[in-house]
């Protein structure tokens, strides 16, 4: 069975899954992982997946550290 499709004009891809990841500790070893991992082996394109996924790390901490900010203006103004 194929774990991963690719439409035929290479447009979208999509991952078959088989299953929950309820528990965290399975996430590295889940199906859907797995298949994410050979789609860019076989594929060869670690370095764009690579700076994907740099650009999500990046894009998460700087919205972590506005909504940290955020909270620390609004506690600022409170106690004022």
């Amino acid at each position: 069975m194929e774990k991963v499709k690719i439409s035929k004009d290479g447009a979208s891809i999509d991952f078959i899954q088989s299953e929950t990841l309820a528990n965290p500790k399975k996430f590295r070893s889940s199906v859907e992982v797995e298949s994410f991992y050979r789609f860019v082996h076989e594929n060869d394109i670690r370095r764009e997946s690579l700076e994907i996924i740099e650009r999500i790390i990046a894009g998460r901490k700087a919205a972590k550290a506005a909504a940290k900010s955020a909270a620390k203006g609004n506690k600022r103004t409170i106690d004022a």
